[in-house]
């Protein structure tokens, strides 16, 4: 069964942060592809580097973007909710919402495509993958 949504919480360190005392704006990206590599570990049961290496399937980020709402800090944990907002025929988005304290930090939208990862040449989404995801998606 699965539970919606999926949350990938995340430590904010001291070292995450700039002058201004709050997360370096370049980390921000990397918490939200740690939450997403913890949701294809959590539904597909294998993270980036396991479909790469052990399945020969690469997701490369084809768009990223961020917009954000309210500083990250260490003094809560950022709770990261993944949401798979489409599958097309080679590629996968996603949604992730950066929150702490319940409140919103950034939103971020992430777009994949599925390759063999041996000869970066595309592929579609492999139909075992597909059937796994798809019924994840959320409008």
């Amino acid at each position: 069964m699965v539970t919606l949504p999926f949350i990938h919480s995340v430590r904010v360190g001291w070292g995450d942060c700039d002058p201004a005392k709050i997360a370096y704006t370049g980390r921000l990206p990397c918490f939200a592809l740690e939450a997403i590599d913890a949701w294809w570990q959590e539904h597909v049961g294998q993270d980036w580097y396991c479909l790469n290496l052990d399945r020969n399937v690469g997701t490369p980020f084809v768009h990223l973007s961020l917009d954000f709402v309210s500083p990250v800090t260490p003094r809560f944990a950022l709770e990261c909710e993944v949401r798979l907002r489409k599958v097309g025929e080679s590629s996968v988005t996603f949604q992730v919402i950066g929150r702490q304290d319940g409140i919103d930090c950034f939103t971020g939208t992430f777009v994949n495509v599925f390759v063999e990862a041996d000869s970066f040449k595309k592929q579609s989404a492999p139909p075992d993958i597909r059937s796994l995801i798809e019924p994840l998606m959320i409008e």
